[in-house]
């Protein structure tokens, strides 16, 4: 496997700046944090996607199976190694290809587009829908507008007495982090601009 991985290692540096990491017990490749590649137990796999499935089926490339303890998973992932092994001429195409794919689909998850308001850090269901009810019907709209003007607006249609916590819990998901690492300083500027 040694051998296998460490002239996939280089073949894959034509491609990008690549990252390693255990997964499914092996390792995977990744560029910009999105995993396209993995070698395991001497077969290499490519992550498919879009119109490469296709072509990767139609080069005859099986899925990977991975097994787990009670239960085993079918990924998006195929096994290149006979392409790789005979240097097949459309493989330069299919590997940059799915680097392009993994890397846009990673951008999109992590993007605003794919996010609901619950999934946003300290955000969770039932915030969700006082947010909804309070006007804020998004991720763009909760982003274009303050913590303290969105913790206003549920106040409107919730009552003066909501928790101040959400005040803080807004701020720390625009913020991308946990409401409970703001500075004191931080919730005490918020409180007063409330």
């Amino acid at each position: 496997m040694l051998e296998v991985k460490s002239g996939f290692v280089e073949y894959l540096s034509q491609f990008g700046e690549t990252e390693k990491r255990s997964m499914f017990g092996g390792t995977g490749f990744f560029v910009s944090g999105a995993m396209f590649a993995l070698v395991k137990e001497d077969r290499i796999y490519l992550r498919g996607g879009n119109d490469l499935t296709q072509n990767l089926i139609d080069k005859e490339c099986k899925k990977f199976v991975h097994v787990k303890k009670s239960s085993t998973a079918i990924v998006n992932y195929y096994d290149i190694t006979d392409l790789y092994e005979a240097e097949d001429q459309g493989l330069d195409a299919m590997v940059k290809k799915s680097v392009e794919n993994s890397v846009a689909e990673k951008e999109y998850r992590d993007s605003k587009l794919n996010k609901r308001l619950r999934d946003l850090p300290n955000l969770r269901l039932t915030i969700e829908r006082m947010l909804k009810k309070s006007g804020v019907e998004d991720v763009d709209t909760f982003f274009s507008m303050s913590p303290e003007e969105l913790f206003r607006k549920v106040q409107e249609a919730h009552g003066y007495d909501v928790d101040v916590k959400l005040l803080w819990m807004f701020a720390g998901a625009q913020n991308g982090t946990h409401w409970t690492l703001l500075s004191e300083e931080t919730k005490q500027q918020l409180l007063r601009a409330i």
